[in-house]
């Protein structure tokens, strides 16, 4: 979501409802946000794991945001770019670049063409295939195939302003969210990394919208660390939904709901490595909460919110990320422009602000690391540029590594 206007909606049965909702949605409207926050570490303590419970393998959010380390060849890496092809002096697809692992160096130029709006992205566990939300009225997602860049289609979300998506660990399925409806779809991806027609699409209707919004507003879905559940944040319900895959029919069944206080906005949830915390962005009240995740149940308790560094001005906090040694998490701030450093501490239970770093843009949208973790990505879309700083493993302090790359409406960087 670039905040766009809040699609109005009405009902409230027990547990979000199944309906393939569309309505009107006036994109990239950015809302005022709600100020304060509260410089709290209280953190709920999730409940102990079953005996005998299976130990995780390969975390998928580690995956997913590129901090995995793992042998590469030496030289240039692919960079692939998001942006909007509608919004004035917009891109013409999926950016093309590449990066050096070692200085952080970015060059290169080009598009994938032929996909609108494409926002956000995510590759496919196998490395194959890319993947991108079209986000528009008509929401769409689309697979592209890296070896020759070719397009291989794009599905209907059967919502409207997709604007985030991930892979299912399993490699199945793609889960996508639809901002502009309120909703999560689910699509098979086949052999060939081709995405099948929906498998399934859940709209949230309970709660009711929180303040300052009309509508619920699905930001953020991701699959838990240990492959268990799915959890859908939504901004304009101040809630996070959890879910149960059916891995056989791709179907959605709610198990719990975690409520942020009115008015928060939450906006993206990030694991911690060990898979028992996660740390939530607010977005609409500029705070950040520490969660317990409990991993029978998939219940997500949110704690008290903290700082984000931000300031006395405006700031929408935007992504989380943490280290692949869970030692250390980043908080890119829109609005203060800068990228808050934390401690991570017992164990995940606990994050002590350590100070701010200028973004060297202007309204960080996304950010992501390299696979080895040693360069972290930042997607300023206001300065159509894209950061790139040198992670120290030793205290986690960032150096920015160079001049940014200029990039129409950076909204997204994935380095591979």
């Amino acid at each position: 979501m670039d905040s766009g206007a809040r699609a109005s909606r009405r009902g409230s049965p027990p547990l979000s409802g199944r309906r393939e909702a569309g309505g009107g949605w006036s994109r990239r409207q950015f809302v005022g946000a709600l100020t304060g926050a509260a410089a709290v570490l209280a953190v709920p303590a999730p409940a102990a794991p079953r005996t005998g419970s299976a130990p995780e393998k390969n975390p998928p959010e580690a995956a997913a945001s590129g901090r995995r380390p793992e042998a590469r060849p030496p030289g240039p890496r692919p960079l692939y770019l998001g942006t909007y092809t509608s919004a004035p002096g917009g891109g013409k697809g999926i950016g093309l670049a590449v990066y050096d692992p070692v200085s952080g160096a970015v060059g290169g130029r080009g598009a994938i063409t032929g996909v609108a709006d494409p926002s956000y992205l995510a590759v496919h566990p196998d490395g194959r295939t890319l993947y991108a939300v079209d986000e528009r009225q008509a929401g769409g997602v689309t697979a592209v195939r890296l070896a020759d860049r070719r397009v291989l289609g794009t599905r209907s979300t059967g919502g409207s302003g997709p604007c985030h998506l991930s892979v299912h660990p399993s490699g199945r399925w793609l889960l996508s969210a639809n901002y502009g409806s309120g909703s999560v779809a689910v699509h098979p991806i086949a052999a060939s990394g081709a995405l099948g027609e929906r498998a399934d699409l859940v709209t949230h209707t309970s709660p009711r919208p929180g303040p300052g919004q009309n509508g619920p507003h699905a930001h953020q879905v991701i699959t838990s660390p240990d492959g268990g559940h799915v959890l859908a944040v939504d901004l304009g319900t101040d809630t996070v939904y959890t879910y149960r895959l059916n891995t056989r029919t791709g179907r959605l069944t709610e198990v719990s709901q975690a409520h942020t206080r009115p008015g928060a906005g939450p906006r993206q949830l990030t694991f911690h490595p060990g898979g028992r915390y996660a740390y939530l962005a607010n977005e609409a009240d500029d705070t950040l909460a520490v969660c317990g995740y409990d991993r029978s149940t998939g219940r997500l308790t949110i704690g008290a919110t903290q700082s984000t560094g931000g300031g006395a001005g405006k700031n929408y906090p935007s992504q989380v990320l943490v280290t692949a040694d869970g030692r250390f998490a980043y908080l890119a701030n829109r609005g203060h422009n800068t990228l808050a450093r934390y401690a991570v501490e017992a164990g995940g239970a606990r994050l002590k602000l350590l100070g701010t770093t200028p973004v060297a843009g202007n309204f960080p949208r996304q950010i992501a690391f390299s696979p080895n973790g040693a360069l972290l990505f930042a997607a300023n879309q206001k300065s159509n540029t894209v950061s790139v700083f040198h992670v120290a493993r030793a205290n986690g302090a960032l150096r920015l590594a160079g001049t940014p790359f200029p990039s129409p409406v950076a909204v997204c960087a994935l380095p591979l």
